[in-house]
């Protein structure tokens, strides 16, 4: 048995698996994807973003008092 029949026949051959395969292959799809580009974005921009620069803008919430 190859593995083309293998898998035809574990996710592809009733509509319902097949349906539900495409949904969850495409929901962590997209949550790699973002991931990955949040990841790359950050590293374009850092020292450029809030998170980054936030300490020189803030004070602590005990100088207030």
């Amino acid at each position: 048995m190859s593995f083309g029949t293998t898998i035809y026949n574990t996710l592809f051959r009733r509509n319902s698996v097949f349906v539900a395969t495409v949904f969850a292959s495409s929901f962590f799809f997209d949550i790699g994807f973002n991931k990955v580009v949040d990841s790359y974005y950050d590293s374009i921009n850092a020292g450029k973003q809030w998170k980054d620069i936030r300490s020189k803008y803030v004070e602590a919430e005990d100088d207030d008092e």
